[in-house]
């Protein structure tokens, strides 16, 4: 419970996808008293404007809302977004994705940028790996707007953004609110929550808000006794000393610290510093069942963990200029991952095959134990800028724009070791490193941005956009095998000495960069004051970037082309709001495993998403009931080829290489179902002199592909469409609630990604394991999990 500076007012409990508008914070609250929701406003078009006003198709969960569907982390919130999917490989490891825009990229650290943007208040937080997992705890708001939104927050933000607004300290008193949450998951441990916040005024023109949280989410895979014989040195390998139960457990600990400042009526400053440590045991993975493991289950012989460690500083200064309004913020991002991971399978079953345990040998010559795992450490700094100007939002002709920059960098340094191998083997300057990857990626973004509204009559707005923008990205560094073990790859194909620190030579050392203009047309058209109709054609973009084999050019920049058009209704106690559209995404950044196991990324076809999202809301009395749901065909319009050319003729190689044909037209992209949908229904009533409430919320996702080429879909299979449902009841009394609650309800094992360590002409029964095939692995939704939680206002 958030109260904000009118002193009375909480934050409307929201949920309205493709319209809602949600407060910015506290200022916004002390202009008038909320008494419904369409009085609610939204940033997402960077200046502050009604709900219904917004000619964008826009989901947003305010801040009880987020509490009353037990939202904790970024996949809790993911569910009731129905154009977003999530694929994930455990905690702080998600890609997300809009509107079917997925071609199943692996996420490699030299891979491709994210299609969609993600934001922390005013600043890009979206890394090559996967989103912050931030706590959803004292946010203001979630806003997930949907299609192109490249003109106003540029790269990466090609098929949508998602925008994390925290609450902003509040300078009418000093209040604040705590609270604890104990649960326990089905078949696995018991976790809770423990988290509070403390508003605090300065006088009458300053505040401090200083937020905190700990969170233990329960194991619920169990790591089971397993062994395992090396066919070439016949070393029997085993588990032993690892096996446990419910060994996946999660400890989310982290703290935010804000402070507002009205200098006078027009100026404020808001510097902020928050950050969060996550520490993840054990895999996220079940195999899928064999005549070893059931439900639930995995073998693992090493240790699996990530230690996710950040800390961002922002600082935004708003104020005005004449009648105009005057953004500046800026901020700095650091990150730290280190994680550990078993790469066993990948060598039990290459030495099945090939014999390959025959070429690890110890300084005598004499075979070693071949099993491998990785240690990883990934290291990321994040600084960015703005400035922007905006013209009175009452004027008949309104602009705003503004300029940008950012720059990035991930420092990567990935480990691949067999202990005791022989020191001809071992990768220069390691203990027993197989294999090194030690490589510093920078990307830079700058950019103009600017967008003009025009009233043509009361009625009719038409506004147009655009962004000019550059993108100056580079790759360095080394990656591969000793001189001895390789005469070809790895130290054998250095060209320099070390660049960076940590690496024996360099075998890397490229760059690409690009200028180009997106834009963005848009035209609505009021038809009364409760009904609005528009249409929307606008272009979003990804940056290119290198391959990290040196012998493939850059891959370019690719583009998603929107044609949309929405409406936003309101009848009494029911709005109905939605949107179809068309978008064409062409020169598809497509990534794939290539020789050796590099990630290799090519710019090889077209696509077209054809779809439509609607949700529609009823409220009257205590009850409300919100239903959302959206369905995307989107399918390739052209073969694609390992290697693209004019005419898509698959068969056509270019000199010295050999094209071939991926997929064929009319294939389904990977990752996300063509329909899924939410519902959500609550009821309020009062209760011995308290406010009660029970609520229902339920969440359907359809199949899916696992990747857009059939071979490869073929071996790891469709992912089966899954239904889970969430079921609470509480009470409210003066200062304090409590509730009882469950999220998937009736245990469903839902898949949401799978993984496999093979190369595909190895990967045997995709049911489970063969001897010269693969182990698969399936991440699936939490299990059940039951709760009680209690908060206290003060």
């Amino acid at each position: 419970m958030v109260k904000f500076s009118a002193g009375l007012v909480r934050s409307s409990a929201l949920l309205l996808t493709g319209t809602i508008l949600c407060t910015s914070g506290a200022a916004l609250a002390q202009e008038a008293a909320i008494d419904d929701d369409r009085d609610i406003v939204v940033t997402a078009s960077k200046r502050e404007q009604n709900l219904q006003d917004v000619p964008l198709a826009i989901t947003a969960i305010g801040t009880e809302r987020l509490d009353e569907l037990q939202v904790k982390e970024f996949q809790d919130v993911v569910k009731f977004l129905p154009s977003v999917t999530i694929q994930t490989a455990g905690p702080g490891f998600a890609q997300v994705y809009f509107r079917g825009v997925a071609s199943g990229e692996n996420a490699n650290h030299s891979a491709s940028l994210p299609t969609v943007g993600t934001y922390l208040d005013e600043m890009p937080i979206t890394t090559i790996q996967g989103a912050l997992d931030i706590h959803a705890y004292d946010l203001a708001r979630v806003e997930a707007l949907a299609g192109p939104q490249g003109t106003l927050y540029g790269a990466s933000s090609m098929a949508g953004t998602i925008r994390l607004i925290t609450n902003q300290p509040d300078t009418s008193g000093t209040y604040g609110s705590m609270g604890l949450e104990l649960n326990t998951v089905s078949k696995g441990g018991i976790g809770g929550v423990a988290e509070g916040f403390v508003n605090a005024a300065l006088g009458e023109k300053a505040a401090l808000r200083l937020v905190g949280w700990y969170r233990h989410d329960a194991g619920y895979i169990d790591n089971i006794a397993g062994s395992r014989t090396y066919a070439t040195s016949g070393i029997t390998q085993s588990n032993a000393n690892l096996v446990e139960k419910d060994y996946n457990d999660v400890d989310t600990y982290g703290a935010r610290l804000a402070l507002g400042i009205e200098l006078d009526d027009d100026w404020t400053i808001r510097p902020n510093l928050m950050g969060q440590i996550q520490k993840a045991n054990g895999s996220f993975t079940q195999e899928r069942s064999s005549a070893v493991t059931g439900k639930l289950q995995t073998v693992q012989y090493n240790p699996e963990r990530g230690d996710d460690k950040w800390i961002q500083a922002a600082m935004t200064i708003e104020g005005k200029i004449g009648s105009w309004d005057l953004t500046v913020t800026g901020g700095h991002m650091r990150r730290k991952t280190e994680t550990e991971s078993d790469y066993s399978d990948y060598a039990y079953f290459y030495d099945a095959l090939y014999g390959y345990g025959a070429y690890f040998t110890d300084n005598n010559g004499d075979p070693v134990n071949p099993n491998q795992y990785i240690q990883g450490i990934d290291r990321y700094k994040r600084s960015f800028a703005e400035i922007r100007v905006a013209s009175p939002a009452d004027a008949r002709i309104r602009f705003i724009g503004g300029l940008f920059w950012q720059r990035q960098s991930h420092n990567i340094e990935q480990n691949y070791i067999i202990d005791n191998i022989g020191d001809a083997i071992t990768v220069t300057g390691t203990d027993s490193n197989i294999w090194l990857t030690k490589q510093l990626r920078i990307d830079r973004d700058y950019a103009a941005f600017g967008e003009i509204s025009f009233d043509i009559t009361d009625q009719l707005t038409l506004t147009g956009g655009g962004r000019v923008y550059k993108f100056d990205n580079s790759l360095v560094g080394f990656f591969g095998y000793s001189a001895g073990y390789s005469s070809r790859t790895g130290e054998a194909a250095c060209f320099a000495p070390t660049i960076i620190t940590g690496s024996p030579c360099t075998n890397l050392d490229k760059s690409t960069s690009d200028t180009d203009f997106i834009h963005k047309l848009n035209l609505n058209y009021k038809v009364n004051d409760d009904v609005m109709l528009y249409g929307t054609w606008s272009r979003g973009f990804r940056p290119g970037g290198i391959n990290r084999r040196g012998t493939l050019d850059p891959y370019g920049p690719d583009t998603l082309d929107n044609y949309e058009f929405g409406w936003k209704t309101s009848f009494g106690p029911v709005r109905f709001n939605g949107a179809v559209y068309q978008e064409d995404w062409n020169n598809i950044q497509l990534s794939f495993l290539g020789a050796n196991g590099l990630t290799e990324i090519r710019n090889a076809g077209i696509a077209r998403i054809r779809g439509i999202e609607a949700d529609l809301n009823y409220r009257a009395g205590g009850f409300t009931l919100n239903l959302g749901a959206s369905y995307n065909d989107a399918t390739i319009r052209r073969d694609f080829c390992r290697i693209a050319n004019a005419t898509f003729d698959c068969t056509i190689n270019p000199p010295g290489q050999t094209n071939a044909l991926l997929a064929p037209a009319g294939s389904r992209l990977p990752v996300t179902a063509k329909f899924k949908g939410n519902a959500i229904a609550r009821y309020e009533f009062p209760i011995g002199g308290m406010d009660g409430h029970f609520q229902f919320a339920v969440n359907h996702i359809g199949k899916r592909r696992s990747d857009l080429r059939p071979f490869e879909n073929d071996i790891v299979g469709n992912f089966k469409a899954y239904t889970t449902a969430d079921i609470s009841f509480g009470v409210k009394g003066e200062g304090w609630d409590a509730e009882l609650f469950a999220t998937n309800l009736f245990n469903s094992n839902g898949v949401i990604n799978s993984a496999v360590q093979c190369g595909e002409s190895i990967c045997g029964d995709p049911g489970g394991v063969s001897s010269t095939g693969g182990v698969f692995y399936d991440n699936i939704v939490r299990p059940r999990l039951i709760g009680i939680k209690v908060s206290k206002d003060f």
